[in-house]
């Protein structure tokens, strides 16, 4: 099996290292449009270096010889890529977001189905092992009637300017993990927000009207209340949570030795070698999801992460943008038009 990867980033070195080391991929292509970075990712790695330009058309890339595709490139390069990407009909793994509007997500996601091609959406927290052993839990049953949700994303160093000014703000892309998470949790829908944010101590993130953190209220459809803290700074180290409360148990995922807390109450065990930031965090879901992604090129598995779920969560965090300025709660349904 031949898979290409687009982007030599960090997330491009992620999959690319996760796929070389998978026994049933024999070639991984690397390009990137700094050919140097891909060449020496590729160098380092034992993979294929492929020239900017081999990737440019449907054409090319199908010359390739390639059965899958990895796009990890910058957010704003999503769209554009994936236009040439999906018309191939290869199976494609893209990192969140697809794009930062419905108008330009919704379009892909129309070109995806015109030309039948798989689209599977980096939403790497599904694969985390705490998560996903709560969603059995929850689907199981053994947690009982679902009441509420707690969610919690604090980063561990606030973003650069550059990465501000193309992120799409704070719900768009960092508390979109977290409306994954409380969609695929719930099996439903998030119906309602109300959404508060403030800059408290990184004024950068004012310069691009963002902010560096933010609580949301979120209801799906079926009835659970959801609670999503955020902060772009945790000076402990980067922490994400889920707890989930019912009425025969009460589970949490992402408390581990490692969770970057103080305790007050005595010698519990956390805080040692707290997490370095999301790489390390998240490092075992992003291999796990990246093998989800083989098994679907080579027919063994039905995608686990599909393009409605880029577009729903986008469709909650402009629900948060609008509840903010608003200063009352959205009906996410309302969400209809692209917002630019």
């Amino acid at each position: 099996m031949r898979i290409a990867v687009i982007g030599a980033g960090r997330m491009g070195a992620i999959r690319a290292t996760d796929l070389v080391a998978d026994p049933r991929v024999d070639e991984v292509l690397i390009a990137n449009r700094n050919e140097p970075r891909a060449r020496e990712l590729a160098d380092t790695l034992g993979a294929t270096f492929v020239p900017w330009a081999q990737i440019g058309s449907t054409a090319a890339l199908q010359g390739l010889g390639v059965e899958g595709i990895v796009v990890a490139l910058a957010t704003d390069a999503h769209a554009r890529t994936l236009a040439d990407v999906l018309t191939t009909g290869l199976p494609t793994l893209c990192e969140k977001p697809i794009a930062l509007t419905l108008e330009d997500t919704q379009d892909v996601i129309s070109l995806a189905q015109s030309h039948g091609t798989t689209l599977q959406i980096g939403f790497q927290r599904r694969f985390d092992p705490g998560i996903r052993a709560m969603h059995a839990r929850i689907e199981s049953g053994a947690v009982g009637i679902l009441y509420s949700l707690s969610l919690l994303s604090h980063d561990i160093a606030p973003s650069s300017p550059e990465f501000i000014a193309g992120s799409g703000g704070i719900f768009r892309d960092l508390h979109v993990h977290d409306f994954d998470v409380i969609r695929w949790l719930t099996a439903s829908d998030i119906e309602t927000v109300y959404a508060t944010c403030a800059v408290r101590a990184h004024h950068d993130y004012a310069d691009f009207d963002d902010a560096d953190t933010a609580v949301i209220h979120a209801v799906t459809a079926t009835g659970v209340q959801a609670v999503v803290r955020g902060a772009r700074h945790n000076a402990l180290g980067h922490d994400v949570r889920v707890e989930a409360h019912g009425s025969a148990d009460s589970v949490v995922a992402g408390l581990t030795t490692r969770t970057p807390l103080s305790p007050m109450d005595g010698a519990l065990a956390i805080d040692v070698d707290p997490y370095s930031g999301f790489v390390d965090r998240f490092r075992e879901a992003f291999r796990g999801e990246t093998s989800a992604f083989v098994s679907v090129v080579e027919g063994t598995s039905a995608n686990p992460c599909g393009p409605d779920a880029a577009l729903e969560s986008l469709r909650v965090a402009i629900a948060c943008e609008r509840s903010v300025a608003t200063g009352a709660p959205v009906q996410v349904s309302d969400v209809r038009a692209a917002t630019r």
